[in-house]
């Protein structure tokens, strides 16, 4: 998929392009090793992650006595698949009304994120809403309101610190006297209150549960591409608050190191759904765990 690979432009030029070099010399050794760990933990792959795949890879290399670069790529590139898995189906269908609950902190893109996703919801048959949880900054409803615009998906918001859990109560009843089988829920998300960040996702998640039981349905939480490490530790406190069920990684076009997705599946257990390749409604892509890899090395030349 070509916008795929022209969002991972930077990191394939960068590390793994480095990393395909580096695999290239004539003799593998103790250095080259040295020199492919160092290069996968810069592009944040995460240190437990990187150890464990060099060592499966000098174990392979010595097994099937693989010389060659194209076979060191390519094994390379089936020990990397391997720590990935399909993202499962999102548990949205089968129900009069989904709720889709999304969780980031402050500049991840998150506000952005949703209105991509309601876009592609919207082209896949379905009815969303919008609901404008995040309160705390009038900026962050204007901006909700502007992507639903685009999306061409209504969006039910309340005033600036309003109550958040009153403005989810009447989006969940909007959703349901207008015939929408789908609800996607905007929420705020500000770390340094951590404690207060808590009990207000935790509150609005109350309100959701009170009308509906099973609800929510997904909680996804977005990523920022270019913090890497620091987003999972960020990922970690969400995790203790609410019940993540996957992730959405954004802005692998503004960075060198899409290595994080890696460990996003090793360190946190959280599968991919989404990752956000561009600035246009159309630049939120399904995550395909084959063409991604693919995109990391592929020159272009074939595939």
């Amino acid at each position: 998929m070509e916008s795929l690979r022209k969002g991972l432009q930077r990191t394939r030029q960068s590390f793994f392009g480095r990393i395909a070099q580096t695999l290239g010399v004539t003799e593998i050794d103790d250095d080259t090793w040295d020199e492919v760990e160092s290069l996968l933990i810069q592009a944040d792959v995460g240190v437990e992650t990187t150890l464990r795949l060099v060592e499966r890879m000098r174990g392979r290399v010595r097994r099937e006595g693989i010389t060659r670069q194209g076979q060191l790529q390519q094994a390379l590139k089936e020990e990397l698949r391997g720590l990935l898995d399909d993202p499962p189906p999102m548990n949205i269908s089968g129900r009069d009304l989904s709720v889709i609950f999304i969780v980031g902190v402050n500049g991840c893109g998150k506000t952005t994120t949703i209105g991509k996703l309601a876009y592609r919801l919207r082209n896949a048959g379905r009815r969303p809403l919008l609901a404008a949880g995040d309160t705390f900054r009038a900026a962050a409803i204007e901006q909700l309101q502007l992507w639903g615009e685009r999306a061409g998906v209504p969006v039910i918001a309340g005033q600036p610190h309003s109550d958040p859990g009153a403005v989810v109560y009447d989006a969940v009843q909007a959703a349901r006297a207008r015939g929408h089988d789908l609800l996607i829920v905007d929420t705020a998300g500000r770390l340094h209150t951590k404690f207060n960040l808590m009990e207000e996702l935790a509150k609005v998640r109350g309100v959701i549960r009170k009308v509906i039981p099973d609800a929510p349905h997904e909680t996804l939480l977005v990523l920022d591409g270019t913090t890497g490490q620091n987003a999972l530790s960020q990922a970690r406190h969400f995790q203790e608050t609410v019940q993540v069920t996957g992730a959405i990684v954004t802005k692998l076009d503004s960075t060198a190191k899409g290595g994080m997705i890696f460990a996003i599946y090793q360190e946190l257990k959280l599968p991919v759904q989404y990752i956000g390749v561009g600035e246009t409604i159309h630049d939120l892509l399904f995550f395909n765990p084959d063409q991604y890899v693919d995109g990391l090395f592929d020159n272009g030349s074939h595939g």
